[in-house]
């Protein structure tokens, strides 16, 4: 992991902690401007140790407000270098992958690589190996599909016309240095789901978000209807499955599209059914690689979900290509 440059400048968070630090009842929000200097120079690593777990633990169990998202999210993506978005007929699809499968098959790579063989420019971001999980990282490189370490390395993906699937340690290592933290304080924070709905692309492209808890439901929907920015293009929020953002193989997922404050939703959630779909075997990253491998060849039937999920995903990611800029 790539450490951040760490600033001789040290920022004082004892005010911004007095607000969110008095508990479920008595905390209050920061505005978005204080948000977005709070979190930046926890970026700049300009917060003491201290300092640094108060602010995370007072936020996980406050939880983020729309406007502390709309701030730490700004700063987050001020803090690494924008990827350029290669030609296409297709906005690029953002896949973040951050949670892998403990107990299905991990099918991400089977959506990435489904919109790939369209001509979309699909980047992939995340972690690659997760203790008792299987990371999509692992099944792409059973696959033969290399990590990127650099733009330039991603460029070279995308001509290939396959996925760019790039660690977070070198997309955004400030980031990943925040993400880090979990393995001090044993819990998630603020960092994992700024990770999830960041928009890596100077370009517009689609997002693909997901929640796992019901309350960042209606705290997504409000943050993508009411605070991001329309230029950064759309959406597709849903919840997820083992908290990847691939529709779950056994029974689809309520989608909703986000586009210039609307809501839509394209794809209606589904009863359980009796009759389960023809899955890997396993859920082994080298298990789902050959079975992946078999689907694209037509040798195995396609879930039906990521079928409806793919369609939804080049339909709009053309129309948010074609619009003007």
């Amino acid at each position: 992991m790539n450490t951040p440059t760490i600033s001789n400048e040290s920022f004082r968070a004892a005010p911004f902690i007095k607000e969110i630090g008095r508990g479920v009842k008595g905390a209050r929000s920061l505005s978005r401007d204080d948000a977005q200097q709070l979190y930046a120079a926890m970026l700049d690593g300009r917060v003491s140790d201290l300092e640094m777990g108060g602010i995370m633990l007072a936020m996980r169990i406050k939880g983020e407000s729309v406007a502390e998202l709309d701030g730490f999210l700004d700063a987050a993506e001020a803090s690494f270098e924008l990827l350029q978005a290669p030609g296409s007929n297709y906005a690029p699809i953002v896949i973040p992958t951050y949670n892998g499968s403990r107990q299905m098959p991990n099918l991400t790579p089977l959506l990435a690589l489904l919109l790939a063989r369209e001509g979309v420019p699909v980047f992939i971001h995340g972690v690659t190996t997760d203790p008792g999980r299987v990371a999509t990282a692992e099944i792409l490189q059973q696959m033969g599909y290399p990590l990127s370490h650099t733009h330039a390395q991603a460029a070279e993906q995308f001509a290939r016309r396959a996925p760019v699937l790039m660690p977070i340690d070198d997309l955004a290592p400030r980031l990943s240095h925040l993400l880090a933290m979990r393995r001090i304080l044993g819990v998630r924070n603020s960092t994992h789901t700024l990770v999830k709905i960041m928009q890596p692309f100077a370009q517009p492209a689609l997002r693909l978000t997901s929640y796992t808890h019901p309350e960042y439901l209606t705290t997504l929907t409000e943050y993508f209807s009411t605070a991001a920015p329309q230029s950064r293009g759309d959406v597709f929020l849903m919840r997820g499955t083992e908290g990847e953002t691939v529709a779950n193989a056994k029974r689809a997922q309520q989608i909703t599209w986000i586009h210039e404050g609307q809501c839509t939703v394209l794809v209606q959630k589904q009863e359980p059914v009796d009759e389960m779909p023809p899955l890997p075997a396993s859920r082994e990253a080298d298990v789902t690689a050959r079975w992946i491998e078999k689907a694209l060849r037509g040798e195995e039937p396609i879930p039906a979900p990521i079928v409806h999920q793919v369609e939804q995903c080049l339909l709009i990611s053309r129309q948010i290509n074609s619009r003007p800029r």
